[in-house]
């Protein structure tokens, strides 16, 4: 209890970001129609609508979800001790996320009252600079069952977890880096270009993860 205590005074700028999302719902929500958009497709046009109270209030209750889920973590992974080995780099991927879909709901609730024009652009910038976040760190993450790759190989074998993120991670940097500048060029989601950047950044990891555990043999149990 008092771990967790402590935890709660140390993230209070992220509860204080949480507490903006839904006040940011309670603000637009009398300037909102009854449809509110809450799905874009791959050419970043909304495709889906929901009622609007969930479209008010979906994101923010999600990111609540997802701090949540940060908090347990540490808590029920067998592999818990291994948390405090990349403590700062955790702190940093619970701002990462919640800012990302504080974001997101922000760029949902100023479409869906007509204050701007839905442009595809913006998505897909977010989710480049994303990427680039998650690929900046990556490399950072110590073995455990919830963060990161997780292949049977990595799960297996610490070494093919190092192996594989100290991979990973410049795909990931590179891969957001280059669709920001598709983008730019007026390419969206639904391009080749984009599927071969996301086959690359999720199966290359994957195979060689496998490669790695057959060059090193089977490995003793974790």
């Amino acid at each position: 209890m008092t771990k967790l205590s402590s935890l709660l005074k140390k993230d209070w700028p992220i509860l204080l970001l949480i507490v903006l999302g839904f006040a940011l719902g309670v603000y637009f929500y009398p300037s909102l129609p009854d449809r509110v958009p809450i799905h874009w497709n791959a050419q970043g046009e909304v495709n889906g609508y929901g009622s609007k109270l969930f479209g008010t209030f979906g994101i923010p209750s999600i990111i609540l979800g997802l701090y949540i889920m940060f908090v347990a973590l540490p808590f029920i992974d067998p592999k818990r001790k291994n948390y405090s080995s990349f403590e700062s780099t955790y702190q940093f991927l619970k701002y990462l996320l919640v800012i990302f879909f504080l974001g997101m709901e922000l760029i949902t609730l100023l479409i869906a009252s007509g204050m701007v024009v839905n442009r595809p652009i913006l998505i897909q910038v977010m989710i480049s600079l994303l990427f680039i976040l998650l690929g900046n760190v990556m490399g950072r993450l110590k073995h455990n069952y919830f963060m990161g790759i997780k292949t049977p190989w990595t799960l297996a074998s610490e070494e093919v977890w190092r192996k594989t993120h100290r991979l990973a991670a410049p795909l990931w940097v590179f891969g957001g880096i280059i669709n920001i500048l598709l983008a730019l060029m007026g390419m969206t989601f639904n391009g080749i270009s984009f599927i071969i950047i996301l086959a690359v950044i999720a199966i290359v990891p994957i195979v060689y993860s496998y490669l790695a555990y057959r060059e090193l043999g089977i490995p003793k149990n974790h």
